[in-house]
C-alpha cells in the first residue's frame, strides 16, 4: 500500500484502473493521474479525489507508472517521461501493440516493463487483462501487475509472443458481442419484437450463456447442443450460420485483429515509428 501509483492517460481504462484500486482500498493519497484537458483534470479530482499532475512529475513521484495513452502517442510520452523515470521504477503500458523493447529502448537501461491488454469491461470490474514480462521484468513487478489490474477484473499471464493474439480475441472481444448482440436485436425487430423487448431478451440471453460458459465447466460444443434438438428451431438457425460461412468469417476476422496489432507494433499507419 505505501507504493504511489500513477495513470498516465486517464481516459476510459485509466479511470477505470483508477477506481478499481480505490475501491480495492488503495488510499487517494497513493494514487497520481495525469489528464491532457484541465477540465478532464477536474473531473479526475472531484469523482476520485486523486491528484492529477504533468507526466514529468508522475515520472518522478510514482513507484509504477502505468501508460494508459493511445498507442500513436506512446513515442512522445516516453521522450517525455525518459529523463525523469529512474531505472527502479515499475513500467505498464497498457496500449495496444506497444511492445515491451518500444518502451525498453526509450528509457533507463535495465528499466523493467510489464505490457498488459485490458478490454473494456474494466469500467464494470470484469476485464480480462493479459500481463506480459519485458526483458528487465521480474516475478516481483508481474506479481505487482496483476494485484493492480486484478483490481477490475481477470488476469492472465500470457508470452508477450502471444499477445497481439490475445488483443484480436481478447482485447477486441467486447466488441464482437456488441456487434453480434446489434444483428440479433435487428433480427428480432424484423420478427416483429419491439426493439426493447428484444433488446432485453437478447442481453438476458447472452448474459445466462456467459455465466454458463463460465461456471459450468463444459465445452461450448456440448452446452450448444444442449440447446439444439433434432429437427427443431435452433439446428435450422445454425444451418444458416454454417451456410453463410459464419465460422469463416469470425476466423477471418481474428487473423485481421491480430495482425493490425502486429503492424501497431512494426509502426504502421497510426502507431509508432520505430526509433531513429
Amino acid at each position: 500500500m505505501s507504493q504511489m501509483i500513477a495513470v498516465l492517460g486517464a481516459g476510459k481504462i485509466g479511470e477505470a484502473l483508477l477506481g478499481g484500486l480505490l475501491r480495492g482500498g488503495r488510499p487517494p493519497a497513493r494514487l497520481l493521474a495525469t489528464a491532457r484537458r484541465a477540465e478532464r483534470a477536474e473531473a479526475l479530482r472531484a469523482r476520485h479525489g486523486v491528484e492529477v499532475v504533468t507526466n514529468a512529475e508522475a515520472a518522478a513521484r510514482a513507484d509504477t507508472l502505468i501508460l494508459a495513452v493511445k498507442p500513436q502517442d506512446m513515442a512522445t510520452l516516453l521522450t517525455e517521461l525518459a529523463p525523469h523515470t529512474a531505472p527502479d521504477r515499475l513500467v505498464i503500458s497498457a496500449a495496444a501493440g506497444i511492445t515491451t523493447a518500444f518502451v525498453e529502448e526509450r528509457l533507463q537501461p535495465g528499466t523493467p516493463v510489464v505490457r498488459v491488454m485490458p478490454n473494456t469491461p474494466a469500467l464494470v470490474d470484469e476485464a480480462m487483462s493479459v500481463i506480459s514480462a519485458g526483458a528487465h521484468a521480474a516475478e516481483e513487478h508481474l506479481g505487482h501487475a496483476e494485484e493492480i489490474f486484478d483490481s477490475v477484473g481477470k488476469t492472465l499471464r500470457l508470452p508477450e509472443s502471444q499477445q497481439d493474439a490475445a488483443t484480436a480475441l481478447s482485447g477486441s472481444g467486447p466488441a464482437y458481442f456488441y456487434f453480434l448482440v446489434e444483428a440479433m436485436v435487428d433480427a428480432g425487430i424484423l420478427l416483429g419484437l419491439p426493439r426493447d423487448k428484444a433488446h432485453d431478451l437478447i442481453v438476458q440471453a447472452a448474459y445466462g450463456a456467459s455465466v454458463m460458459l463460465r461456471d459450468s465447466g463444459d465445452h461450448p460444443v456440448t452446452l450448444r447442443e444442449a440447446v439444439t434438438s433434432p429437427a427443431g428451431t435452433t439446428i435450422n438457425a445454425i444451418r444458416e450460420l454454417e451456410k453463410h460461412g459464419v465460422r469463416a468469417a469470425f476466423l477471418d476476422a481474428l487473423e485481421a485483429a491480430r495482425d493490425r496489432s502486429r503492424a501497431l507494433a512494426a509502426g504502421g499507419e497510426g502507431g509508432p515509428r520505430p526509433k531513429g
